[in-house]
């Protein structure tokens, strides 16, 4: 919607490059559920990603907004292996595994241990 003046009624022409400036380019501001089906996570997951693994995104008020770009630079940074970070994930994604109790007792069977 255009500006108006106060004083006149006139509109104010704001080129779009300086409002491209202040709001971000069409589909870089991402709202949370945008920015989950860009991941292709639950918008659950992605609030876990930004408070456990620092995912970068701004709560204003009560609505999430997430940069297209730093999701992208996030994606293409690699932890190094042996990380805190690149540990944590993989820790993480055995939390729920229904299959990880028997797997622990195969491995300590093959390793002769109780």
């Amino acid at each position: 919607m255009p500006r108006t003046s106060k004083r006149t009624g006139d509109v104010l022409a704001i080129p779009r490059s300086q409002l491209d400036q202040v709001n971000g380019l069409p589909g870089e501001v991402l709202t949370l559920s945008e920015a989950a089906a860009y991941l292709r996570l639950a918008a659950e997951d992605v609030l876990r990603l930004v408070e456990q693994q620092g995912l970068p995104g701004q709560r204003s008020a009560h609505e999430w907004r997430f940069l297209k770009s730093a999701i992208q630079q996030r994606l293409s940074a690699v932890p190094p292996r042996f990380s805190k970070e690149a540990q944590g994930a993989v820790i993480g994604s055995w939390k729920d595994d229904p299959y990880l109790e028997d797997e622990l007792k195969e491995i300590f069977l093959r390793r002769g241990r109780p």
